[in-house]
């Protein structure tokens, strides 16, 4: 396979499920706002600042409210991971690939992108937001069920499944990450009859909510969740199952043993981290997600000069990286 094709399918994967768990981020933040008491310090500008776009946001806006942080996460041309950018660039990796998947892919995601771009000359509302994000996670899902369905094993799914997987893992972490300062109390006394309702809204999110009630069979609480969310080798969308799933991709392809050595680092850090400390220390919680997303950028630069030619792609960064990152995006 060209390096050239490999990259452009790792991309589609990682820009699809980059929509899909940018509305599921924006979805977890927008049903707390209408759980928890007003007294929570709970706020859109969070999800700034977790999907490592401050500056981006702040040259486009004058103020963090709700308005603009969706309108900028949803709909702007100009943030390269918001939903509309997204798709548009899994489109655009597609459409120069196209021959080496069904056609059906193709015709899916041109209906998706056409269908988000439309929303775009109508604008989001509050009315219409939950229907938006619903949808736009139902599409991504429709062609994750189509690439698995009918793409057959080759190396164009092996790159598509690496993509995803990294992807998701961290974004599954920024998912957690977005309620890290807020869903476990600082206190014994703070927001404690709301901490279930606050974890439940995460679990949501990730369509893990019925899973965890199976699996854990215990009330939900944030060290179980955190422990089902990071550890837990059966959820699809852990972020053990999914550097689980890149290590078994990468062990199919040839020259791996650099990428394979850091997805393994990563993966011990994560399946290593003391959960149980973790919901008594929300500052450590997040720098260890910061930590977690740093060895992501790792893996994908392992992954990138082990089989691409050049990368020059957006990778969301994590915030003690947004400076660098920024810098380097207005150098290109």
């Amino acid at each position: 396979m060209l390096s050239r094709v490999a990259e452009n399918l790792y991309w589609l994967a990682r820009y699809l499920e980059r929509a899909e768990d940018t509305a599921r981020l924006i979805s977890v933040n927008s049903n707390l706002l209408l759980d928890m008491p007003g007294k929570a310090a709970l706020s859109w500008a969070t999800l700034i600042d977790i999907t490592g776009s401050g500056e981006v946001f702040d040259a486009l806006y004058a103020e963090r409210n709700g308005r603009n942080v969706v309108d900028f996460l949803c709909l702007s041309r100009e943030h390269d991971s918001s939903i509309l950018s997204s798709m548009a660039n899994a489109r655009e990796n597609l459409r120069t690939t196209r021959d080496v998947v069904p056609r059906e892919i193709w015709e899916e995601i041109n209906h998706c992108y056409l269908e988000i771009s439309e929303q775009t000359l109508a604008g989001l509302t509050p009315r219409s937001r939950d229907g938006f994000l619903k949808s736009v996670t139902r599409a991504c899902q429709t062609l994750t069920g189509l690439i698995e369905g009918t793409l057959s094993h080759t190396e164009a799914r092996t790159f598509l499944s690496l993509g995803r997987h990294l992807e998701r893992a961290d974004m599954t972490t920024r998912i957690i990450d977005v309620r890290s300062n807020n869903l476990l109390p600082r206190n014994p006394e703070e927001l404690i009859p709301f901490e279930h309702l606050q974890w439940m809204s995460v679990l949501k999110s990730l369509t893990a909510y019925q899973m965890y009630r199976q699996q854990v069979r215990l009330r939900v609480r944030g060290p179980d969740v955190l422990r089902f969310l990071l550890q837990n080798h059966a959820l699809p969308r852990s972020v053990l199952r999914s550097l689980e799933e890149v290590s078994w991709e990468l062990e199919s392809l040839p020259h791996h043993d650099r990428p394979l050595a850091v997805a393994a680092l990563v993966r011990a850090e994560v399946a290593e981290a003391d959960v149980q400390s973790l919901a008594r220390a929300p500052e450590q919680l997040h720098r260890l997600i910061d930590e977690f997303q740093i060895g992501f950028n790792n893996l994908h630069e392992a992954i990138a000069s082990a089989y691409f030619a050049v990368s020059e792609r957006p990778v969301m960064a994590s915030q003690s990286q947004e400076q660098s990152a920024l810098v380097d995006d207005d150098e290109d």
